[in-house]
């Protein structure tokens, strides 16, 4: 019955260590299997307790938001790609808004950000789709 708690608290242990909220929501499960052990539960109904209050917690933090997936667009995020905000210069465009730009030391294939007006001169890199540079004209004209 007092390996529950046990394996609880080394279950607290690596949750202090990774900083996730499963490693908790499983030390409350273990706990809970050791207050069913305590209320004299077979280890059958022990891991049972183990499993509800495991899956309750999850489904509840699920539900609440607090396990939501922060997801980062790694091809619009400036703090990801250090190539987002940076100045190219256009020459010419070709009828499909694509052209080649000269970037770190190669050309690289462009694509006018959708709304934006053709025009040569300072292009900005919004997003990187694949090794195409996505640009925004700097000073737009309309």
């Amino acid at each position: 019955m007092w390996f529950w708690f046990g394996f609880a608290i080394l279950a607290l242990i690596g949750e202090a260590m990774t900083g996730t909220f499963y490693l908790l929501l499983f030390a409350f499960g273990l706990a809970a299997g050791g207050v069913a052990a305590l209320l004299g539960a077979e280890l059958a109904m022990q891991i049972v307790a183990v499993a509800v209050v495991t899956l309750v917690g999850l489904y509840i933090l699920r539900k609440t938001g607090v396990l939501k997936k922060r997801e980062v667009d790694a091809s619009r995020n400036k703090n990801v790609n250090l190539d987002i905000g940076q100045l190219v210069d256009v020459q010419s465009w070709s009828d499909d808004n694509t052209t080649r730009v000269w970037y770190r030391g190669a050309y690289w294939q462009a694509r006018l950000q959708a709304g934006a007006a053709r025009q040569a001169g300072p292009h900005r890199i919004v997003a990187l789709q694949g090794a195409t540079l996505l640009v925004s004209p700097e000073n737009p004209t309309h």
